[in-house]
């Protein structure tokens, strides 16, 4: 299978479980992996027969900065859900990352990774 991926999207959102993450909101950053198959399209140079990026994007940007979740997971999970209805797309993986989780220690991110596959 052949893969196309996002990687690095940036978005600003209130998801959280803490009332100030809901109230002041934060940074979000999320990758995709498309699965597909790529043949069509390395053979006839055509956007027609692959999968639009923008399409992707604005399909991900809705659901991240659409309605607020408590959970990454949750986040997680409607991307997929979204990003399946593409034509083309067979399976989709998808991080989301907080790069700012309130802890009382030291922490890069929290993220949560997920795989779906259409039907």
């Amino acid at each position: 299978m052949d893969t196309i991926v996002l990687k690095g999207m940036r978005f600003y959102a209130f998801h959280g479980v803490l009332p100030e993450e809901r109230e002041h909101g934060q940074e979000f950053i999320v990758d995709v992996a498309l699965e597909t198959d790529l043949r069509r399209a390395g053979r006839s140079d055509e956007l027609a027969d692959t999968i639009d990026y923008r399409a992707a994007y604005d399909r991900t940007r809705e659901v991240v900065e659409g309605p607020a979740r408590r959970l990454l997971e949750s986040v997680a999970e409607s991307i997929a859900q979204r990003l399946l209805t593409l034509e083309g797309v067979i399976a989709v993986s998808v991080s989301v990352r907080k790069p700012r989780v309130r802890l009382d220690g030291a922490l890069d991110y929290s993220e949560v990774t997920i795989r779906r596959e259409r039907g």
